[in-house]
């Protein structure tokens, strides 16, 4: 006489838990690595208009400006932090000395931002269009 078993033995379905595990563990770091790349793009976006502002805004005045907060005339009108929130922005004056005549921009994280790469925590841009960190960081991508 035979006897069918039917059904999984205890270990087939430890081994089955296990794999799902560890394929559930691979995507979320890839879904959160790829969560935060997506937000430095609040970063780059925000640094880029802001250079346009503030070049629009020393055509005007023939000079550059620190206020990020007021509304024209007087500022810029985009706010301290990037529009999703994940970015602080500061102006200061750039190589020149004197923001009358040139200014460097930075996004510094804030938040969940920090679990970003080291290298893009902090991003700027100048009157110059220099990028830091530069391209070749993959932060601006």
């Amino acid at each position: 006489m035979s006897t069918r078993d039917r059904g999984f033995t205890m270990i087939e379905l430890m081994m089955t838990v296990v794999v799902i595990a560890i394929l559930a563990t691979i995507a979320i770091a890839s879904y959160r690595s790829s969560v935060l790349r997506a937000h430095r793009t609040d970063a780059s976006t925000t640094l880029l208009r802001v250079s346009m502002a503030e070049e629009k805004y020393f055509l005007q005045n023939s000079q550059y400006t620190a206020d990020l907060a007021s509304a024209a005339p007087t500022g810029l009108g985009i706010g301290a932090t990037s529009p999703l929130g994940y970015y602080t922005l500061a102006v200061i004056a750039g190589s020149t000395g004197s923001l009358a005549t040139s200014w460097n921009v930075t996004a510094s994280a804030i938040g969940d931002q920090l679990r970003d790469l080291p290298a893009c925590l902090s991003m700027s841009i100048d009157d110059q269009g220099t990028r830091s960190p530069n391209d070749a960081s993959g932060c601006w991508k």
